[in-house]
């Protein structure tokens, strides 16, 4: 028998796509796909011949099978708050867009053995909030927790402000399910912390920004509750003193640092500008600043308070902090909090930026610091830096903003030059160009810069071993 022309195949998976999810599962309505079609900072835009959203794991199953038989390319998606366009398909795409919003069950707790099994489309904020409903914690914490999906968190090993105590997404996952890119699942939801029976398969998917499969679903690692938070908002003399701070408080707290995020002046001045109720925790104006939080799951007082009092002491008489505050209720911190938490929204309100989320050794963040910015200055003389980030794990989100009443489009224009010198001088560090953003589209062309020759073998050899036909995620990554 002839095979059927591609347009007769493909309406044809299409149409098994679409009885696959039911009427609710899918639209090709182009107002209702138009959101999806956007990335969050509004860099990329593309196209798709339909937005599906199926409601469980064997829906999503059937939809790839359909597409992968008639070479449909698939961009998965979840909350689509990521910030280098991995979730957003290309201009030039025919495929599908397949959205885990509508899988959004936690299917479990344990609390005695400290997981959460949660499907991919479960908002960040409701999986921490249900692990407090059972006296748990999940330690995960971006800005965008309020809508982003742990679907997404895992595919690009989403970083946060507790990777210093807790580690990265890959690091809370013990187990995945997946749908493989020839609608195969692969069932790998084991809640073990030992399991040495072959490749841990999940570090496959983590991190591989859906190219590879698309998670369905994860069993999360929980902790015991925080019972006592202990916050400071520190003025430091410099960057390097800055590090000075963590290391003693690492050292005299017995490693009880969860956060110990640095910012800049430059992007207190942004928040306080755009973002309302929002206001300066002290009187003076300092260049650096540290948010700095120790935290103790001990049900009574196990004298971490007094230990964080006597460090801020000793770090004032050894000139490594010359101002601080400490939060002295939930709501001051929330206060403190906001300087750091919408440092991203100011920055957009603010006008072109040219972002970049790197990471160097913690020890080489000063030379770093300083070598990028002089690099940046011999391209753009009067652009402006507003840097800040999780200087505890040595991420550094290190933006250039364009030059105060400074024309947008001529900013832009340098946005090659200017990555080049802020990339080079990572490289320089022994750095990477992404620590928790992944590559996407954004930085697919510069990890081929950075990466070495052999590792994109590998790589090109995987996403060829389980995805031959190049469907899953096509342009993002590689």
């Amino acid at each position: 028998m002839a095979e059927l022309p591609r347009t007769m195949q493909v309406e044809a998976a299409l149409e098994r796509v679409r009885a696959a999810v039911g009427p609710q599962g899918w639209t090709s309505d182009p107002h209702d796909m138009q959101p999806s079609l956007e990335d969050w900072r509004g860099q990329f835009q593309g196209r798709a011949r339909m937005l599906v959203r199926p409601a469980e794991t064997r829906e999503v199953a059937e939809v790839v099978a359909a597409c992968a038989a008639a070479g449909i390319p698939i961009t998965p998606q979840g909350g689509n708050t990521g910030m280098c366009g991995g979730a957003t398909p290309p201009r030039d795409s025919d495929g599908i867009v397949l959205s885990l919003a509508r899988m959004n069950r936690i299917r479990a707790i344990d609390a005695t053995n400290f997981t959460m099994t949660v499907e991919a489309g479960c908002v960040l904020q409701r999986i921490q909030e249900a692990a407090l409903e059972v006296d748990r914690y999940f330690p995960l914490s971006l800005s965008a927790q309020g809508s982003c999906m742990i679907g997404g968190n895992l595919s690009t090993n989403a970083g946060g402000t507790g990777v210093l105590r807790y580690g990265n997404a890959r690091e809370l996952a013990l187990g995945l399910e997946v749908v493989l890119p020839d609608g195969r699942t692969l069932d790998g939801l084991t809640a073990l912390r030992k399991d040495n029976t072959g490749y841990d398969l999940k570090h496959l998917f983590v991190g591989a920004e859906g190219t590879l499969g698309i998670i369905t679903a994860a069993v999360l690692k929980l902790f015991p509750r925080p019972r006592a938070i202990h916050t400071a908002w520190c003025a430091v003399p410099d960057v390097a003193s800055a590090l000075d701070l963590l290391a003693r408080a690492r050292a005299e707290s017995g490693d009880a640092v969860e956060t110990f995020e640095l910012v800049s002046r430059a992007v207190v001045d942004l928040v306080l500008t755009h973002i309302p109720g929002t206001a300066d925790p002290l009187e003076k104006r300092y260049a650096h600043y540290v948010l700095l939080e120790l935290v103790s799951s001990a049900s009574a007082d196990d004298g971490l308070g007094q230990r964080f009092q006597q460090l801020l002491e000793e770090a004032f008489a050894a000139g490594l902090v010359i101002d601080a505050v400490v939060a002295q209720s939930d709501r001051h911190r929330g206060a403190i909090w906001a300087l750091r938490e919408n440092a991203s929204e100011a920055e957009k309100l603010e006008g072109a930026s040219i972002k970049h989320d790197v990471s160097v050794p913690v020890s080489a963040i000063p030379s770093f610091w300083d070598a990028a910015w002089q690099a940046v200055r011999s391209v753009a003389p009067d652009a402006r830096l507003a840097a800040f980030g999780h200087a505890g794990d040595g991420n550094l989100h290190y933006n250039v903003i364009q030059p105060a009443g400074g024309d947008r489009a001529a900013f832009l224009a340098q946005r090659e030059a200017i990555n080049r010198a802020v990339h080079d001088a990572v490289h320089r560090h022994d750095g990477s160009i992404s620590a928790e953003h992944g590559i996407g589209r954004l930085k697919r062309d510069e990890l081929r810069r950075y990466k070495s020759p052999v590792a994109m073998d590998v790589m090109h050899t995987l996403k060829a071993a389980l995805d031959p036909d190049g469907i899953m995620n096509r342009g993002a990554l590689l």
